[in-house]
């Protein structure tokens, strides 16, 4: 492998021109040398662009560069070695290993700080960018124009423009320095505004470009931190959504207040802990857990909600207090079941690959894969709802039975199935959520209780029975919060929230989109 890799670094220094090369030949025999000989030779071969440089010095500060007794050099790897010029295997024999001082070492971590650059590994030539740019001077600046015109990779490509910009910026010639300026005000980097605000007091004959660049930089933060918090406003909305969508079925539908629904989002994290569990023995079958965990957690907490409304709630129905303290009991049960089950420690559940990692949008604004996936999901389940509501058989009578009970039974709808199959429904939507919360929060027994409150908060600001309302709600309610938290803080900014829409309520006491006509009057 290694030498594979040095064959390609061979290939690569061949469309070098020749006077690097020679450069490069001329360079390596001060490293046979005396002390001083090789420190001179090593910022030699550290100031050249040439990546053979980079194997011949990693190897003399592993102690793995050999000499012959003509002061020709060779590569030990393992129990080979190949000739530094050629990169052809080559015999060890009279080979001497070559022995270097401290400040032949000083010389090699800077010149192979300098030579990543050129290195075939992105890690390798993005981390030495970043050096580069902390170790900023004007004698970085020919080999940073030369790595800069050979490279291909785009995020590399911008934290080396930076690089260049910020070491032109400590050269004496003016001109090069306002180039430096220039790009360095172009970026939307908060390391290249500190750079320029450093460079203000040495810099006062170029002081109103400086400035300019600065308010510019700020301008592009300032769009980057609106950009970045809507998102985060859209990410939270997303999460309250799904939170919230079973709610409105069992409680804008139904008109049953299950202070249980939590309960029945950390079921559906629970079983996504299951089948993650469940899959562990089949390797190729482990990153796609989380997709088979929708369903089942859908099943599992739609068989509890179906088996609570026909032992319990059918017998409650118009008793919308004691509905609120028994489906609040039979939450505890549930928490403290799960808790003697799984224990009071969290649990983890793993994003598969495809989820993991962070995007960069235009102005570098980060978006996390999995807040993605969770907004997409969300925006998918609400649609799934709605057609379930709107084009089937099942969400036909489901409207039938909550807007005229009477007239619906005496058409042969039979609506205690009806009410089973409702309740069913929205608990298992609640299952769902809880499979994209495993992926954001702790599964635990407590997981759906902080959701609660918000749930019914989104229904209730929305409109009682309104999935757009719901939908409005939710990511507006998550937009304000995110919106206020620079503000004022994450707990003050919930409390603000919740002052605005009690207001609100006692304006438009039927929420945002108030239901009309017969299923009003229901």
């Amino acid at each position: 492998m290694k030498n594979t890799l040095l064959a390609f670094l061979l290939l690569l220094a061949a469309a070098l021109p020749a006077r690097a090369q020679d450069a490069f030949v001329a360079a390596l025999p001060g490293l046979a040398g005396n002390f001083n000989a090789q420190a001179e030779a090593v910022e030699r071969l550290g100031a050249l662009a040439d990546p053979r440089a980079i194997p011949v010095l990693r190897a003399l500060t592993d102690g793995r560069l050999l000499k012959r007794p003509d002061n020709t050099l060779v590569i030990r790897e393992g129990t080979t070695t190949t000739d530094v010029l050629t990169g052809a295997a080559t015999d060890a024999a009279g080979t001497e290993a070559l022995r270097i001082n401290n400040r032949v070492r000083v010389a090699l971590r800077g010149a192979l700080g300098r030579l990543q650059l050129v290195s075939p590994d992105p890690a390798e030539r993005l981390a030495a960018a970043e050096a580069v740019f902390r170790t900023r001077s004007a004698d970085n600046v020919p080999l940073l124009d030369a790595a800069l015109a050979r490279e291909t990779v785009p995020r590399i490509r911008d934290r080396m423009a930076i690089a260049l910009a910020a070491s032109r910026l400590m050269a004496s010639d003016p001109a090069a320095k306002l180039l430096g300026v220039e790009a360095l005000g172009a970026s939307a980097s908060p390391e290249a505004r500190a750079v320029l605000l450093e460079a203000r007091a040495a810099n006062p004959d170029i002081l109103p470009q400086i400035e300019a660049a600065v308010a510019a930089i700020d301008r592009r933060l300032a769009v980057r931190r609106a950009a970045e918090t809507f998102f985060q406003g859209l990410s939270l909305g997303s999460v309250l959504l799904l939170a919230a969508l079973g709610l409105a079925v069992t409680f804008g539908v139904m008109g049953v207040i299950n202070m249980a629904h939590g309960e029945f989002v950390m079921l559906g994290a629970y079983t996504t802990f299951i089948v993650q569990e469940a899959c562990r023995g089949i390797p190729w079958l482990l990153p796609w857990s989380l997709p088979l965990s929708v369903p089942a957690a859908f099943l599992v907490a739609a068989l509890c909600g179906a088996a609570m409304e026909r032992g319990l709630i059918r017998h409650l129905y118009g008793r919308p207090l004691e509905t609120l303290l028994m489906t609040f009991g039979v939450g505890m049960m549930i928490q403290q079941s799960v808790r003697l089950v799984f224990g009071a420690q969290n649990r983890e559940v793993l994003s598969p690959p495809w989820m993991q990692g962070t995007l960069l949008l235009p102005f570098d604004i980060p978006v996390t894969q999995n807040r993605l996936w969770i907004l997409a999901f969300s925006l998918v389940v609400l649609g799934l709802t709605v057609a379930a509501i709107r084009f089937t058989r099942f969400g036909l009578e489901m409207r039938a039975v909550t807007q005229k009970r009477a007239i619906a039974s005496s058409m042969g709808i039979r609506t205690g199935r009806v009410d089973a199959l409702t309740f069913a429904f929205g608990s298992g939507i609640a299952g769902i959520a809880g499979v994209a919360l495993s992926q954001i929060d702790n599964v635990s027994p407590n997981l759906g209780t902080g959701y609660i409150i918000d749930s019914f908060l989104v229904v209730v600001f929305g409109g009682v029975g309104s999935l757009a309302g719901t939908l409005v709600g939710a990511f507006g309610l998550g937009l304000v919060n995110k919106i206020l938290e620079p503000w004022a803080g994450a707990v003050l900014a919930k409390v603000f929230v919740l002052i605005a829409a009690m207001i609100f309520i006692q304006r438009r006491p039927r929420g945002l989109f108030a239901q009309k006509g017969r299923a009003a009057e229901a």
